[in-house]
């Protein structure tokens, strides 16, 4: 049977101090913050017993926040988390358990409580995680067997999410990465906290923007299938995201993006 014995909480920051952050998340686990900021600075202290590494970094990228904190986790299983997460009382013994119960689950994937305008899942019944069902789980959500992750050589992209060049979508890629690897990722019905709403650092409407680099996202997530989950994207969508902006023009920003992407 897989060890399942210790985890860390690897958590992006930006603009933080690191001080207060792990009893502010009610951490209860060993854990390696990244704090994207001005400096470059190191901080070790303990928190209700638990180690806590925190790294600031004078560069910004959440998925070079997250490989940053890749690079440094020690534990058996990494729980993926953000400054804006506080998590109930027992969260990191669930996630243990969970592992333990399931020896053959390289990922699984946990509830968290968020606004109901920001809610892209909820999951009430355990179930597989396959390359049709991926799209929709935060970073957040994620929690892996460390020696899963480096036999598939699996890392987060820098070309997308909040100070990329692109926006939202490393969390999919990386997903669809995984399952690419052949890795087993189930979703469960456990809630493990909640998340504390606060300004997006990405989202700034359902601008010109936001298609083009869907557009380049869609590019990357399915290939050939692009065009048609683009279209089946907006149609889904389209009285919430294509008020100011028409369907059609989104089609085309969205494109454009995919046209741009295929250049790189």
């Amino acid at each position: 049977m897989r060890e399942a014995k210790t985890l860390e909480t690897l958590v992006s920051a930006l603009g933080q101090d690191v001080s207060l952050l792990a009893e502010r998340m009610n951490l209860q686990s060993a854990a390696i913050i990244i704090n994207q900021g001005e400096k470059n600075e190191y901080q070790e202290y303990a928190h209700r017993g638990f180690p806590i590494r925190a790294y600031s970094f004078a560069e910004k990228g959440v998925g070079l926040s997250r490989n940053n904190g890749l690079l440094r986790g020690k534990a058996d299983i990494l729980l993926f988390s953000d400054e804006d997460i506080v998590y109930e009382e027992g969260y990191a013994h669930r996630v243990l358990e969970a592992f333990r119960e399931r020896p053959e689950a390289d990922m699984l994937l946990f509830n968290m409580e968020v606004e109901a305008d920001r809610a892209t899942y909820h999951t009430t019944k355990e179930h597989r995680i396959r390359f049709y069902n991926s799209g929709r789980y935060p970073t957040y959500s994620f929690a892996i067997r460390r020696e899963s992750l480096h036999k598939a050589n699996v890392t987060f992209s820098l070309l997308f999410g909040g100070g990329a060049p692109y926006s939202n979508g490393e969390d999919s890629l990386f997903l669809l990465d995984c399952l690419k690897k052949k890795l087993k990722i189930y979703a469960l019905p456990i809630n493990l906290g909640k998340e504390v709403p606060r300004p997006s650092t990405w989202f700034k409407g359902y601008t010109e923007k936001f298609f083009f680099d869907r557009g380049v996202l869609y590019f990357f997530l399915y290939g050939k299938l692009r065009h048609l989950m683009a279209l089946r994207f907006l149609l889904a969508h389209k009285k919430v995201m294509c008020t100011d902006i028409p369907v059609k023009q989104a089609y085309r920003l969205m494109c454009k993006g995919m046209k741009e992407a295929g250049r790189r």
